[in-house]
This record gives structure tokens, C-alpha cells and sequence, in this order.
């Protein structure tokens, strides 16, 4: 185990993080995969195969993160993927879904940071999630336009305070096969690629490509980082 690079996937059970958590596998990294539900983050591990193992974690719950990851020695790469969808006008707001998403991205987000900071290796380099919704708000996005703004400003404060270790963050448009939008109507995805100018909706891959590129590349450090295939262009 000596020389092997271990990465810790916050809400790496579905989804992107699920993509990056394979990726890190296939390449023979020791991967630590978390989700709400300690059973099904232990099933997708086996799944995924190689030296992953899974952990149970609510970002919710800060107050309990520092216990939920104190098995974890070291920490050389750490994505922070987990993240809710919450429709929340300001016209019908909901307190308990709006703190409940803020906890989860703000709080948890850093508090994970904070649990795992004395155990990041010299070089290590963590990337966090936010959205396109900080730049193209929509009806129902009060929340989440807030939240991925708020990551835009974290990952320059954690650069700054976490050096020499690297903090970057992606920011996804529209990921056509991904689990919130593989199910929509064709129509709705059709409306989408047909205003995207490289013809094409981004995909798992592309995402997990670039949260690879984040965590390798030494000289990206405090960046934001949009993949959208051009989408906020037009």
C-alpha cells in the first residue's frame, strides 16, 4: 500500500463522483468512496472493484463528519461531488429545503475540508463542485444559485489558506447522461445540444476527465473551471 495515492470521493456513489471514483480506480489509486447510506456506499465500492471501500457521511450532519472520516490515514486527492437539487423560489420558500442544501454545500463542504486538513499530503489537491447555476439562474434556483456562487469564493479563500495544496473547482453545465438528466424528454435535451457550440451535450466522461485534469495538473490552482461545451455562449 506504501506509494499509493489515495483519493477520498465525497458523495461518490452516483453520478459524476461515481465516474471519478472508477477512474482513480482503474488508474491504481486507493479510493474511499462516501454516500448517505453506508450499505449502498459499501455495494457501489465492490461494484467499482479495486482497493475502494465505502463510508457513510451526511453533509447535512456536519457536526458528525470529523468522526465519519477519522479511518482515513491520508489524503492525496479529494473531490468534493455531493450535491442536491433543490426548486426553491423566493415567492414559495422553503427554509428547511434551503438550509438543508446550504448546510450541505457551505458547511459540510468545508467541514470535510477541516476534518481531513492535518491529513492532506504536501501535494495533494482538492477539487469541490458547484454549478452552471451561479452564472444562468432559472426560475427555482434561488438555492443553488446561491450556494455555487458561494464555491466560487471558497475555493480562493482555501487556496490561499490550505498552501501549497491545490484547491480547484468544476462547475458542470448540462451533463447529458448523467442520473438528473439522462430521463428527460429527448425534446428538452435536443433544445440544449442544439444551442451548445461544439454540436454535443458533455458527458460523465468529460466531467470525470476534468476533475482528473484539477487534481493532476500542479499548475491549476484557485480556478473555476466551466464545462458546458460552450453552452453559456449563446
Amino acid at each position: 500500500m506504501s506509494g499509493q495515492r489515495v483519493g477520498v470521493i465525497v458523495g461518490g456513489t452516483s453520478g459524476i463522483g461515481r465516474e471519478v471514483a472508477r477512474s482513480l480506480a482503474v488508474r491504481g489509486d486507493q479510493v474511499v468512496i462516501t454516500g448517505r447510506d453506508r450499505g449502498r456506499a459499501e455495494t457501489i465500492a465492490a461494484e467499482i472493484g479495486g482497493s475502494v471501500r465505502g463510508l457513510a457521511l451526511d453533509l447535512t450532519r456536519p457536526e458528525r463528519i470529523g468522526d465519519a472520516l477519522s479511518g482515513i490515514d491520508r489524503v492525496d486527492a479529494l473531490v468534493l461531488a455531493a450535491i442536491d437539487r433543490d426548486e426553491n423560489t423566493v415567492k414559495k420558500y422553503d427554509i428547511g429545503r434551503a438550509t438543508s442544501l446550504v448546510t450541505l454545500k457551505v458547511i459540510g463542504y468545508t467541514e470535510v475540508i477541516h476534518a481531513l486538513a492535518s491529513r492532506l499530503a504536501p501535494d495533494a489537491s482538492i477539487v469541490l463542485f458547484g454549478g452552471l447555476a451561479k452564472a444562468r439562474p432559472y426560475p427555482g434556483s434561488t438555492t443553488v444559485t446561491t450556494v455555487n456562487g458561494a464555491v466560487t469564493s471558497l475555493v480562493h479563500t482555501l487556496a490561499v489558506e490550505l498552501a501549497p495544496v491545490r484547491v480547484n473547482a468544476l462547475h458542470p453545465g448540462i451533463v447529458g447522461d448523467s442520473p438528473a438528466w439522462k430521463g428527460k424528454p429527448p425534446e428538452v435535451l435536443e433544445r440544449v445540444r442544439s444551442r451548445t457550440p461544439t454540436g454535443r451535450l458533455v458527458s460523465m466522461a468529460d466531467a470525470a476527465s476534468a476533475v482528473l485534469f484539477l487534481l493532476d495538473n500542479q499548475g491549476i490552482n484557485g480556478i473555476n473551471l466551466n464545462i458546458d461545451g460552450g453552452w453559456l455562449l449563446l
